[in-house]
């Protein structure tokens, strides 16, 4: 398990990665079989409960949200943390608060992730 200094660095290291439009970086961060729910989900690809399962999925979620947004910027605005994982806080370039929740494996990757939206993000 990582350290709550390494949580803050891995949180920060994937906010840079996204900024970079780094998608091999961001993904270095979540587990081969990581579950991912999101609202994004639901409108990219129709599923109801706004789930993805497998890096596979989510890089094609991922490519799909940065063909999207040409301009994306995340703004860093804080990194909570618990035993098994952390929260990263943070706005985006088109104003939307956004939580991402992550729980971690034993590797140190993000197994499940659920990202709150404040307001209704494609």
């Amino acid at each position: 398990m990582l350290t709550d200094t390494d949580k803050i660095a891995a949180a920060r290291r994937w906010v840079e990665a996204w900024n970079r439009r780094d998608l091999d970086a961001i993904l270095e961060h979540y587990a081969d079989d990581v579950e991912f729910h999101a609202s994004t989900v639901v409108a990219r690809w129709g599923r109801p409960d706004g789930t993805l399962r497998g890096k596979d999925e989510l890089r094609e979620h991922f490519s799909r949200g940065l063909a999207l947004v040409p301009d994306l910027r995340f703004a860093l605005e804080d990194i909570l943390l618990s035993p098994d994982g952390y929260a990263v806080i943070y706005r985006r370039e088109n104003g939307n608060r956004v939580i991402d929740a992550v729980e971690l494996d034993a590797g140190g990757h993000a197994a499940r992730v659920h990202a709150y939206y404040a307001t209704r993000q494609a």
